[in-house]
This record gives C-alpha cells, sequence and structure tokens, in this order.
C-alpha cells in the first residue's frame, strides 16, 4: 500500500474520531442544565399596588454588553436575585447573581402624551449588569428573570430580559414576542386593548400588577415557558432573541437551522417579516408553535425622553387613524392587520395559516394525516384527538396559504355559536426550507407539565421532536 493511501486511511480515522467525540461532547444547553436549579425564582408575595416595580433598558443583551434595570418602591431597601429560565432538573431556573441590601428609590411619574395614550418612564438610579463573554458557559443565551423582593414587606415581582449570543451558530433559534406582551400591558393606565386605545406603546415602564407579576411570558398562558422547559429538557441547542432584534438585525437568523416563534406571537414589524421570510428563503426552516402569528402590522419608533432607538411600538389598528395612510411612498408600514389594505400581505403566506378571530377557543386537536412524518413513532391514527390542544387563538388553512401546503390536523371548535376550525399544517419553500405551523397557542401546553399538566402529550412532544429533528437534517 502507498504511503499516500495510509495517510488518506489515517486523515479519514481521525476526521471520524473527532466526529465521534463531538457527538459526545455535551452542547451548551446541555451543560447548563446539569447545573443546580433552584425553585427559589418563584413570586411567593406577589406586589399588587405598586409596592415594588421595575422595568429593564432593554428587551435584551447581547452576551459582552450591558443592562440596567430600574426599579420603583417605597421601600428603604430591596433585593435583585438574577435567574435563567430553563430546565434544571424540572426546578426551572438556575440562580446567576444576587444583589441584596440596594437602595430603594419612590421614582418620579411617568410622562403621558394625552393624543397617543404613550405612557413612558425615564427612572433613576439603575442597576446595571454587564453580561461576560470570555467564559462560553456562563451568562449564555437564555430567559432571564430578576426577581425583586422589597426587604420590609417582602413584597415580590419581576423584570424580565433575554441574553442574546448573535455570533454562535445553533441549531434553533427561539424568538421571545416581548412586542405582544407589550401591547397587552395596561401599566399607567392604557394599552392597545384599552378604551380608548393607546395608539403607542412603550417598553419604559413596568407591567401592570396581575400580568404574570412582571414576566407575562412566564405566567400569561405560559406558553414560551412551558417550550422553553421542553427544549432544554430534551437537550436542543437552542439560542435566544426578542422580535425586537428580528426588526433590528436579520444576519443572526442565518446562523440557525431553525427560527422558532412559540405561543401569542401577535404584533410583527413589516422588517420582521422582510427578515423572517428572508431567513426561509435562504433555507433556514421555521416553526409557528403557536397562534395568531403575525395578525398585526407595528413600527418601532425612539423614545421620546431618552432616544434609545425602538422603545416604543405604534399600533393604530384603524389603518385610516394612521398618519402613514395616505403617504404614498410608506403606506406599505400602516399598522392594521397585514392581511388589510394598503399593507396587503396575508399573514398566511409566511406562516402558512392565519388568525381566525377565534378567540377563547378550548378544544381538541383531530388528526387528519397520521401517515405524515411530522406524526411518525407517536401510534396516531386519523380521528385522533389531543386533548385540549386548540385555543385560546387559533389559525387555519386560507387562500393566502402556499400552494401544496399539508394540513395535519383539522379541530372544529364553537365560539359564539359559530363553527370554525384550527389546522396544523406544514409546507415545504422553494428554497427547501421547511415550515410547520400548530395553528394553535395550547400545542405549547402539550410540551410540559408547567402549568397546566393535564393537558401535557406524549404525542404533541413526540411530534415536536419529529419538527425539531427535520429541520437540524435540512
Amino acid at each position: 500500500m502507498s504511503v499516500r493511501k495510509i495517510g488518506i486511511r489515517i486523515l479519514v480515522s481521525g476526521l471520524l474520531s473527532l466526529a465521534a467525540q463531538a457527538a459526545t461532547i455535551p452542547n451548551l444547553i446541555q451543560q447548563e442544565n446539569a447545573k443546580p436549579g433552584t425553585a427559589s425564582w418563584v413570586v411567593t408575595n406577589p406586589a399588587k399596588d405598586h409596592e415594588i416595580e421595575g422595568y429593564a433598558s432593554l428587551a435584551s443583551v447581547n452576551r459582552g454588553d450591558s443592562i440596567s434595570f430600574f426599579v420603583n418602591t417605597i421601600e428603604s431597601t430591596y433585593a435583585a436575585d438574577i435567574y435563567r429560565m430553563g430546565w434544571y432538573g424540572g426546578k426551572g431556573a438556575r440562580q446567576m447573581e444576587h444583589f441584596g441590601g440596594l437602595h430603594g428609590v419612590k421614582q418620579p411619574a411617568p410622562s403621558v402624551d394625552y393624543q397617543t395614550h404613550l405612557v413612558q418612564c425615564n427612572w433613576l438610579e439603575p442597576i446595571v449588569l454587564g453580561i461576560p463573554a470570555t467564559k462560553s458557559t456562563e451568562w449564555i443565551s437564555g430567559l432571564y428573570l430578576v426577581k425583586l423582593t422589597a426587604l420590609r414587606s417582602r413584597k415580590q415581582s419581576y423584570i424580565t430580559f433575554v441574553v442574546r449570543d448573535d455570533a454562535r451558530a445553533s441549531d434553533f433559534l427561539f424568538q421571545s414576542s416581548v412586542a405582544t406582551y407589550e401591547a397587552y400591558n395596561t401599566w399607567g393606565g392604557w394599552s392597545l386593548y384599552t378604551n380608548p386605545q393607546a395608539y403607542k406603546v412603550s417598553f419604559d415602564r413596568p407591567f401592570a400588577s396581575g400580568e404574570g407579576f412582571g414576566a407575562p411570558q412566564i405566567f400569561s398562558g405560559a406558553w414560551e415557558y412551558s417550550t422553553i422547559r421542553f427544549l432544554e429538557r430534551e437537550g436542543y441547542d437552542v439560542s435566544y432573541t426578542t422580535d425586537v432584534d428580528t426588526h433590528e438585525q436579520s444576519a443572526p437568523l442565518l446562523l440557525h437551522k431553525g427560527f422558532l416563534a412559540v405561543g401569542h406571537d401577535e404584533y410583527w414589524s413589516w422588517q420582521m417579516r422582510n427578515n423572517v421570510e428572508g431567513a426561509r428563503d435562504h433555507g433556514v426552516n421555521l416553526a409557528f408553535f403557536g397562534g395568531d402569528t403575525a395578525y398585526w402590522q407595528i413600527r418601532f419608533e425612539s423614545s421620546t425622553l431618552t432616544d434609545a432607538a425602538d422603545r416604543v411600538m405604534v399600533c393604530y389598528k384603524d389603518g385610516k387613524l394612521d398618519p402613514l395612510y395616505n403617504d404614498r411612498s410608506r403606506a406599505y408600514l400602516t399598522t392594521t392587520a397585514f392581511r388589510n389594505p394598503p399593507v396587503n400581505r396575508p399573514e398566511a403566506a409566511m406562516v402558512g395559516v392565519a388568525f381566525g378571530h377565534g378567540h377563547g377557543a378550548n378544544a381538541d386537536m383531530i388528526i387528519t394525516d397520521a401517515n405524515s412524518w411530522v406524526f411518525a413513532g407517536t401510534g396516531l391514527k386519523n380521528g385522533d384527538h389531543l386533548k385540549g390542544l386548540v385555543g385560546y387563538e387559533a389559525d387555519a388553512v386560507t387562500a393566502d396559504s402556499p400552494k401544496g401546503i399539508q394540513v395535519l390536523a383539522h379541530s372544529p371548535y364553537v365560539l359564539n355559536q359559530q363553527k370554525m376550525y384550527s389546522d396544523m399544517a406544514t409546507y415545504r419553500d422553494a428554497s427547501g426550507s421547511l415550515v410547520v405551523a400548530t395553528g394553535t397557542m395550547q400545542w405549547c401546553w402539550g410540551l410540559d407539565e408547567f402549568p397546566n399538566w393535564q393537558y401535557a402529550n406524549p404525542a404533541a412532544q413526540q411530534a415536536t421532536r419529529n419538527i425539531l429533528s427535520s429541520f437540524q437534517k435540512h
């Protein structure tokens, strides 16, 4: 045998050995969740009357950068504990930092614009947290909580933020829907759902008492947190971002095999649509594990108090009220439903399904294509029911859905004496990427026992594994 052939054989053997070693090295998520967890993140004495509350200066912070937390309390001292949310043996979080004996500040009243009902805070004396980037296994990308505790009354509330890792390629990128949670936030008296409606809402304010005590994406429906627990329990290589970041930059999306929009992801900007569809067109797979996705178009604006970018969210809903409606060059940015004129960009063209005005849906998912690869290994048959996984809002295939879309489940429900349907569906884009939409927010409840253990469903979990495995291969 020639020396050259021996050299090639040694090289191939070495490469196979390295590949085998790489396959056995735990990824960052697996390493993180092997660390000790704690249940001390849970609020046990919630602040319901502004006893202690706060907000973050950013929706997310990239590793290596800093974020500030602003706190309002009438008490002289308070503590702040920071947790990363995940699985951690079922405890749900790991404590990262403790700040004790902090000086309490009664913060100034917010600024109010009575034309748009925009409420903005410009608070003082922040806690500044620097996120180190030197050690890859510390302060990894994830959803984080700041648990605030007033030291006299022991009243508690949360601030939430995401740590990003824009430079790291991982299998999946999980988008936290902070724009949607802000749309529903009534702190200061107005939201996009009050009467009268706010036309602009600010990220520079706490969440109203009762709205997850500052952490709506955990306690208001728990769609995101249920999915995070599942992903991290299963050991998937996942990074985290927010919809504000998806609006601001497209490049990080291309570092991942799959983009995950989860639960209640209702409010999207034009740039978000462009960036996510652009990622799909470059072969990134998309999973929409939720309902009512990308229904309303929004715009982001800078704070009028601090000039910080993208801290104000604009949504008139009635397009004719929006100042851009009659602006020929910018009418496409009008803040109305994506499917409506002058935007004319139906969400079904991206998601595959679209919201059917099913607020308050609660029904079983009914399987109609059990032979699909999505249901391999689940044991499901056509006509089988997945208990309670249709709701709270539900989507269905429409005339705007991509050609060749495959319906996997077609589930009837009744609202206001009207029969409607929710569709779980999938299509393959011309780029080769896969797009899967569950057509329901409550799919996430099937993935984990938190908070509605009665809906945890092994078949939904296996189907989700199949989807993610397919994304990893393409």
